[in-house]
């Protein structure tokens, strides 16, 4: 979709032109909407007057457009009380209008939201969001069901500015979008190496790409990782993204470490046949880091960071990993393997510990699909927060809240940890069913050597079916993407 940013003129559309105006709960009309009010007669006013839309947030009413007006619909969009409208208002009522029109026919979509410019943006921002959309295997599809607006028109007095305002959003958007594809992808299309050079092929971008093969990482001794994926047809990959942006190319980077299982059956321990579909997306973690390198890398953000995806495949072949076997880690660590579908854990061990190691980051943030356990405690609307840093722990639930990528502080008490302990080896890779989360993120910190670090378990928020969210579509959601980015747009710029 072509977004524009145009100065406020009579209606010069036609009738495939939509209008879109907001309408602030208990029926006030903005001053957009009042003018065009008059411009039709009092067409609006008698809409509200007839029926029970009266504005509230999420609320949309669609009109045919008098005679008189050079459009052919008029669409009124609830945005809540007046004095609480914000920016997030702003998006949610921008993608609230796609949404609305996004099949009615009209090509165009006019956004009149007399509103502060960077909120003009913003609802921009939400319309492009919303209009996201995963149909590349898509072959007979009717045409009354494919999107007909294919422009948007954002109303505004300086539109230069406005531009300007929306270019960091536009880069977000795309990150998004980036990592909404790879999630949707099945796993016969992407799988670890095909994931890899997807992200190689953003070195347009000015990221610097590093694919690290299976002889390299058994090299470096990543047992844990390389144990998951040695059932699997497909070899595993180990994806090393650097974005250097901050005026000191040496400068301490920050580190995001994603979960990249691009199939996961649960090998050998398998899982149920009702809903295993749904295991190509257990690369959310991986796919949300690709997003957010895309984004930094997209908007030119002025830091030093390092994204490091851990891609494999959990498959039961007759060289699968088996329940009972013990790995050796990169970091040197023994790990009995009770159950093969507890293997995120595994993969984000050898990358995490290659994280530090390596590039010796002022933090680590990972994120996984990590457990059921998850969704069981926070529902679908929130992931959980795990961290050794009360400082990162607070920064992220900060931007969380602010982007609407909404987390959940969960504990991780010392006694839990004792749940990893067996006879065998250092420690075995579950802790049981009770506290699934909480252990598997206790596992996971044995990993990070003392660094600051965050663990987010996104497998509450990385699919959305149905979507409730009209910014997000249903399916691949892009959770994380926007959080992180907003994390570090808030600190850790120059």
């Amino acid at each position: 979709m072509q977004i524009q940013f145009v100065k406020p003129g009579p209606v010069a559309g036609s009738a495939l032109t939509a209008i879109a105006v907001l309408v602030f709960e208990g029926g006030v009309l903005s001053a957009a909407a009042e003018a065009l009010d008059s411009e039709t007669g009092g067409a609006l006013s008698r809409a509200l007057a007839a029926g029970r839309f009266k504005g509230a947030k999420g609320q949309a009413l669609e009109l045919v457009a008098p005679a008189n007006l050079h459009a052919g619909q008029v669409l009124l969009i609830g945005a809540g009380p007046q004095d609480k409208f914000d920016a997030a208002g702003a998006e949610t009522a921008g993608a609230e209008a796609y949404k609305a029109l996004k099949t009615s026919g009209a090509t165009t979509l006019e956004l009149r939201f007399d509103v502060a410019l960077g909120q003009v943006a913003q609802a921009a921002f939400g319309a492009r969001l919303a209009s996201y959309r995963f149909d590349r295997y898509l072959t007979r599809e009717k045409p009354e069901k494919k999107p007909s607006v294919t422009t948007l028109n954002a109303v505004v007095e300086d539109p230069d500015a406005t531009v300007a305002a929306f270019a960091p959003l536009s880069a977000l958007a795309e990150g998004v979008a980036f990592t909404r594809d790879l999630v949707s992808e099945p796993a016969n299309i992407l799988y670890p190496d095909e994931f890899a050079q997807r992200v190689k092929a953003l070195e347009r971008l000015g990221l610097e790409v590093e694919v690290l093969d299976e002889p390299a990482m058994e090299k470096l001794g990543m047992g844990s990782l390389l144990g998951v994926g040695q059932g699997s047809a497909r070899d595993s990959r180990l994806v090393v993204v650097q974005w250097k942006g901050s005026a000191d190319p040496a400068a301490q980077p920050i580190a995001f470490v994603g979960k990249g299982v691009c199939f996961d059956t649960g090998g050998i321990s398998i899982k149920p046949a009702e809903g295993m579909e749904d295991m190509k997306w257990d690369m959310g973690g991986a796919g949300a880091v690709a997003g957010l390198m895309y984004a930094l890398a997209a908007r030119k953000a002025k830091v030093n960071a390092v994204g490091i995806l851990g891609l494999v495949e959990n498959m039961p072949d007759g060289n699968a990993q088996r329940p009972g076997d013990i790995v050796t880690s990169m970091s040197g660590q023994t790990i009995e393997v009770i159950n093969t579908d507890a293997e995120g854990r595994l993969v984000l061990a050898d990358a995490l510990w290659y994280c530090q190691d390596r590039f010796k980051p002022k933090f680590m943030i990972d994120l996984a699909t990590l457990t059921g356990a998850i969704i069981v405690a926070l529902g679908h609307d929130y992931g959980g927060l795990f961290s050794n840093n009360d400082d990162l722990a607070g920064a992220l639930l900060a931007a969380g809240a602010a982007e609407g990528d909404n987390l959940w502080r969960m504990p991780l008490p010392p006694q839990y940890d004792k749940m990893l302990d067996t006879m065998a080896a250092d420690m075995k890779n579950i802790g049981g069913r009770a506290g699934g989360s909480i252990t598997a993120a206790l596992f996971i910190q044995r990993f990070v050597n003392g660094l600051p670090w965050a663990h987010l378990d996104i497998a509450s928020t990385a699919w959305k079916k149905p979507s409730t969210i009209a910014a997000i579509p249903d399916g691949a959601t892009g959770f994380g993407v926007r959080l992180l980015n907003r994390l570090v747009a808030d600190g850790y710029e120059d």
